[in-house]
């Protein structure tokens, strides 16, 4: 294997995703989490069309006790380039920002990025139990004995938001409901029956005010997303969708901690990403955002840009997040519809590029004209909402 070339001494080299592809996901009974790793990094690797010689840098969080070293092994890789961040959902943009810095610096040719989990099935079968919190140590020492869980984190959040702007139960419920009719439209979505209102309103309340379905679905699955430099591109399978900016932002870790429960860190990372890649928010043509809950996909909205704080409410009624609408916003359903198999990070990038490449099907945005969009921004967040990664992307 040879050297990564060096990025030249005028300009660092444009870095673009040149492969994106899902393992089997939703409910997979019968594989393990390193066998849905390998499909992801095999599907990837052949929808880039280049050679796995030319895979120098991996990243991989969430699997084992040192990953990304036993994924790596296991995928028969011996990358010279490493990355295992892992702060939640917003992991893998936070790594692809990392991965793209490494390649536009010379120190890799191309990195991998790929996630595997079957913590439905692993659930079904015994093999572990859900889990109520984060740990007992550190700081959150002080908030796991009064059973301060995730879930009752992110209901606070939403819940001081009501209070202050105004938002209403039936706008956060907008977002389950248009969440599911994207998911309708594509054929991998786990969850496709349209909802309405009503009937989020009347779920089974899980943490005040989340019923059921302003939560996300539990699942299987897997995906990967292949980074390279600049000069690979003419030998790939597909045109590439190019790195434009990135940003990353960590708010807290307790909740005494937070100074705002209606900011998350997406209002800086999101500042940073746009600001480098010299877009701006109106520039966008879709949006895939982190929804492990309703409020998360209205206030990252907010914070990104999109709308003004305390009107992310207003914004999401009536379809405007639809893939018809003003802005689509996860398109393919996301983590409320479409799959969540524990961290979701990476499946926001994969549906990004889907859409760029127009790739999506029947879920395809359009622009006026019947053009493909193109610009896209995804948006992960972590913990609750304890870290952010932004990246825009875009086809020129």
């Amino acid at each position: 294997m040879t050297s990564a070339p060096r990025a030249s001494s005028s300009r660092p080299r444009r870095v673009a995703v040149v492969g994106v592809a899902l393992a089997d996901c939703g409910r997979v009974d019968d594989v393990t989490p390193y066998a849905l790793h390998a499909q992801a990094a095999r599907r990837a690797l052949a929808d880039s069309g280049l050679d796995r010689s030319v895979v120098d840098g991996f990243a991989s969080a969430g699997l084992g006790a040192l990953a990304p070293v036993e994924v790596a092994e296991y995928l028969g890789l011996r990358p010279t380039w490493i990355d295992s961040t892992a702060v939640g959902g917003a992991t893998w943009e936070v790594m692809a920002a990392h991965a793209a810095d490494a390649v536009a610096a010379g120190r890799a040719r191309a990195v991998l990025l790929v996630y595997g989990s079957t913590a439905r099935a692993d659930i079904r079968a015994g093999r572990r139990t859900s889990n109520l919190s984060f740990g007992a140590r550190g700081p959150l020492q002080f908030e796991v004995p009064y059973g301060h869980s995730l879930i009752a984190k992110y209901a606070m959040a939403a819940r001081r938001h009501m209070h202050q702007y105004g938002t209403t139960l039936e706008q956060l419920a907008e977002v389950a409901v248009t969440a599911r009719a994207n998911a309708a439209a594509n054929p991998e979505a786990m969850f496709r029956e349209p909802v309405t209102v009503d009937e989020v309103l009347a779920g089974p309340m899980i943490a005040d005010p989340f019923t059921k379905l302003h939560c996300c679905v539990r699942s299987d699955g897997g995906c990967a997303v292949l980074l390279a430099a600049e000069e690979y591109v003419p030998d790939t399978a597909k045109a590439p969708v190019w790195v434009l900016g990135t940003g990353e932002h960590t708010s807290h870790a307790t909740m005494s901690e937070w100074e705002d429960f209606t900011v998350s860190p997406a209002a800086v990372s999101g500042r940073l990403a746009f600001e480098r890649a010299g877009v701006r928010p109106a520039d966008v043509d879709l949006a895939e955002i982190y929804d492990a809950f309703t409020y998360m996909t209205l206030v990252t909205l907010e914070d990104l840009g999109f709308c003004a704080k305390g009107e992310g409410g207003a914004f999401v009624e009536k379809g405007r997040t639809g893939l018809r609408g003003e802005l689509p916003v996860n398109t393919d359903g996301g983590g409320l519809s479409a799959c969540h198999p524990g961290m979701r990070g990476l499946f926001l990038l994969v549906e990004a590029v889907r859409q760029l490449r127009g790739e999506a099907g029947a879920r395809q945005v359009r622009k006026a004209g019947d053009r493909l969009p193109e610009l896209a921004v995804a948006s992960g967040t972590g913990g609750w909402f304890c870290s952010s990664g932004t990246v825009v992307l875009g086809r020129g």
